[in-house]
């Protein structure tokens, strides 16, 4: 037994040894340092990221003064623009000259800066915390959000997408859910590079490992073991109702120019010809035009696309974030909708 406990300890401290010289994505250390409902990283911290087993795309990433994983810090300025959105404003897996607020500021002429305030694992009423956090901050004027297809859905309490605000799944009331700061142990574990390659290259939940293992030992799950509806009461148009109600009525008082809403649409169902389903999503974009807001429907921008290419605008078949391509269509678009034109 302790030749084999011994065998066990040198394994896993030369596993250890082999991924720290390896990009392994290290610990991020978030929390609320500058704003009580904004979540972002340490101003000036520095980690590396990369994606899946193989560790695809490996990027160094570095916060600004502000936390946000951004070119430049941010200063006081009413000409720049504020580019809000989740992992993919952040793009962490793209160079950053190939990131959104980067082919954003080109797409605008290179004449006014872009700020990236990008935070991966947020949603829509999140992002109405940060454009109020540009506004009062920095004097932002100008906002361009980026939304993926599920922001809609993502913004119900418990969805594992929401750093602060949220709607409960059952009333449809605003709460805040603000996420618990790490246990000793977990801040432990951030710094061990196994433990950091299995939860983030692997995306191993250990919280799931009994009763993935043992699910005979584990009590069913209240409601006889129902899945919990995808939809609250109401169905999708309450929900985006809902949603856009409580978005426009904290945004209003901080959107002080223009607002561009560019919102993506189901990708691998438009490649392979087929319309997209997303209800909530379609009607958050009517209630969104409805409010004032410019609106960058990407669904004709991709069926375009796909009409004419072959070329896929995923980072890959293992990430569904935008590629560089995906994020120039998208980034171009907003630019024109931004200046006055068309979307």
């Amino acid at each position: 037994m302790l030749h084999v406990l011994l065998g066990v300890l040198v394994f896993l401290l030369l596993s250890e040894a082999l991924l720290r010289m390896l990009p392994v994505s290290s610990p991020t250390d978030s929390g609320y340092r500058i704003d009580p409902m904004v979540l972002n990283y340490p101003p000036h911290h520095e980690w590396q990221m990369s994606t899946g087993w193989a560790l695809y795309n490996p990027q160094r990433m570095r916060a600004n003064n502000a936390g946000f994983a951004a070119e430049y810090d941010f200063e006081p300025n009413p000409q720049a623009v504020a580019l809000v959105g989740d992992s993919y404003v952040e793009a962490s897996m793209l160079p950053l000259a190939a990131r959104p607020a980067a082919q954003l500021q080109r797409s605008l002429g290179g004449q006014r800066p872009v700020y990236a305030m990008g935070g991966p694992g947020s949603s829509l009423l999140d992002y109405a915390e940060r454009i109020r956090l540009a506004h009062e901050r920095w004097g932002v004027r100008d906002f361009v959000v980026l939304l993926e297809r599920g922001d809609v859905r993502q913004a119900l309490c418990g969805s594992g997408n929401v750093h602060a605000r949220c709607l409960d799944r059952h009333s449809l009331q605003p709460r805040t859910e603000l996420q618990p700061p790490p246990s000793t142990l977990k801040r432990w574990l951030r710094h061990c590079a196994l433990a950091q390659y299995l939860v983030s290259q692997l995306k191993v939940d250990f919280r799931r490992l009994p009763a993935q293992a043992f699910p005979e030992l584990l009590p069913a799950p209240a409601g006889g073991g129902q899945a919990r509806p995808a939809w609250p009461p109401g169905g999708p148009r309450a929900l985006a109702e809902a949603v856009a109600r409580e978005f426009f009525g904290r945004i209003g008082p901080h959107v002080a120019g223009r607002l561009v809403l560019v919102v993506d649409s189901d990708r691998q169902r438009l490649e392979r010809g087929q319309a997209a389903n997303d209800p909530d999503r379609d009607h958050f974009i009517r209630l969104a035009r409805a409010a004032g807001a410019i609106v960058v429907d990407a669904e004709p921008l991709l069926r375009q696309h796909f009409g004419h290419s072959s070329l896929s605008l995923d980072v890959g078949p293992y990430d569904g974030h935008l590629n560089p391509l995906g994020v120039e269509l998208l980034a171009q678009a907003a630019a024109r909708a931004l200046l006055g034109d068309a979307p």
